[in-house]
């Protein structure tokens, strides 16, 4: 993984490696609260040797150097802890006071240091002392030979332990930095591990390679389009309203030859925004012009009638079983230009029926009567309907949702269209985030007139902050 794509993915899970962040800074700061105040205090040792001319001396610093590292060993040995108990008369096993010493040499020196930690300062100083008065009494006994009295190496104490005034645990400011560094750490790798194991469709080239189709648009979310689904409730230069023109230009360049006529509109899975593409891309060609017959040929879960408030009593099933002629079935939109035909009444073979020569004959009346049929078909994955639809139409478009449709999601919807030998024109990635996310377009550039004063909707006023120059990017 490269700079870019470690960039592109900390966009894409910004959310979760700062709350990942937060959780480590809490953590080191809790730590710090519920911590219980510790006290260190230090006494320092000397190790040297006896000698009597220069070459002595060096000889004997030497061998200073060599035996320190012993006494430091010694210094954590179970007998001097016994013997420190024994003076101080301690409440506490040897083993407790084990745990409490460090000792430490310093580097390229004779000198060293017994640090003693404890919750009582005084105690601290106490333990510390008697340590090292302890290693001075047994470094002289173990380096006197049988039979003198003066020993060969001799500890000293240069520095008695001091009285500690404030605590040296915990510290607040390491803490709080190494738990946000972990936090941040952590954030990060679950980012990037999320983001490897998540195959959810999230850029054009998942689609491309999952599909083998070309992009023909990109539709932004917009937190009020289930309050106002319609683009023709929007202002004109309305983020999601140009995201529609675009779609219905690159529609009309999809093929310049034959053209098309009948576009069935689907999705994998449910609730990735087919109707909602549907009926607004509807909108949108009717807005330009041309004549545009709405088919809601869902006929299980219906839905695209309710976004215009109409009934659905007569439609696609009245036409099919021959009760009502097409003329008869077809509704006003309230949009000029589009006119709406309903599922009608809910049949139980659904997929009987959309592939049943009636249906195909329904749909060469339209094409012969509008210049685009449009036709919402039910997803392709759960039922077959979708993919016996497409085979009388002119093309397919796939809707896919931002990072919810799986990329073998979408191949194994592919592959049901290519079983029926059906077109695919293209697909569009439903549910942008409009800002991050991969992508980082931007809708609406500010070039149309501005709102009017009267009451407006979240969604108006974001446009007019477009408009204005500023707001969304």
């Amino acid at each position: 993984m490269d700079i870019a794509e470690l960039i592109l993915v900390l966009r894409r899970r910004f959310v979760l490696v700062v709350m990942l962040t937060l959780l480590g800074l809490g953590a080191g700061a809790g730590a710090t609260v519920i911590a219980t105040p510790e006290y260190s205090s230090t006494a320092r040792l000397f190790v040297s040797t006896a000698q009597s001319n220069t070459a002595e001396a060096v000889q004997g610093g030497q061998f200073s150097v060599s035996r320190v590292k012993s006494y430091a060993e010694l210094a954590r040995s179970r007998e001097v802890a016994e013997r420190v108990v024994d003076d101080l008369q301690l409440d506490l096993s040897p083993e407790e006071v084990r745990a409490k010493v460090s000792a430490e040499v310093t580097v390229e020196t004779v000198i060293l240091g017994v640090t003693v930690q404890d919750q009582d300062p005084q105690r601290s100083q106490a333990i510390a002392q008697a340590y090292a008065e302890t290693l001075e009494e047994l470094v002289r006994e173990l380096e006197t030979p049988t039979g003198e009295t003066v020993p060969l190496v001799r500890a000293s104490i240069v520095d008695s332990a001091s009285l500690p005034t404030s605590p040296s645990s915990p510290d607040p400011v390491r803490n709080i930095l190494v738990g946000l560094l972990l936090g941040m750490v952590a954030g990060i790798s679950v980012a990037i591990m999320r983001d490897r194991l998540d195959k959810s469709v999230k850029s054009d080239e998942d689609v491309v390679d999952a599909a083998s189709a070309p992009i023909l648009g990109h539709m932004p979310y917009d937190s009020d389009s289930k309050s106002m689904p319609l683009t023709s409730d929007l202002p004109a230069y309305a983020p999601r309203v140009e995201a529609f023109r675009v779609l219905r230009t690159n529609l009309q360049f999809a093929d310049v030859d034959k053209g098309l006529r009948v576009l069935v509109i689907t999705s994998p899975l449910p609730h990735e925004g087919k109707t909602t593409t549907a009926v607004n891309l509807a909108i949108s060609i009717a807005q330009g012009g041309s004549r545009v017959l709405l088919v809601e040929a869902d006929l299980r879960r219906p839905n695209a009638l309710n976004m215009f408030g109409r009934d659905r009593g007569i439609g696609v099933t009245s036409v099919l079983v021959g009760q009502v002629g097409l003329s008869d079935a077809v509704q006003s939109s309230g949009v000029e230009g589009l006119s709406l035909l309903g599922s009608g009444p809910i049949p139980p073979n659904p997929t009987e029926l959309v592939q049943s020569q009636a249906m195909n004959a329904l749909l060469e009346t339209a094409r012969d009567r509008y210049d685009y049929v449009l036709v919402d078909a039910p997803p392709l994955l759960p039922v077959a309907d979708a993919a016996v639809l497409s085979a009388h139409a002119d093309g397919t478009l796939v809707i896919v949702r931002y990072g919810k449709t799986t990329r073998a999601q979408l191949a194994g919807a592919v592959a049901r269209l290519s079983a029926t030998e059906s077109r695919v024109v293209g697909a569009v990635i439903n549910m942008v985030p409009q800002r991050g996310g991969g992508y980082g377009y931007g809708y609406g550039y500010g070039y149309g007139p501005e709102v009017t004063s009267r009451v407006k909707s979240r969604a108006e006023r974001r446009a007019e902050r477009v408009s204005r120059g500023g707001g969304d990017d």
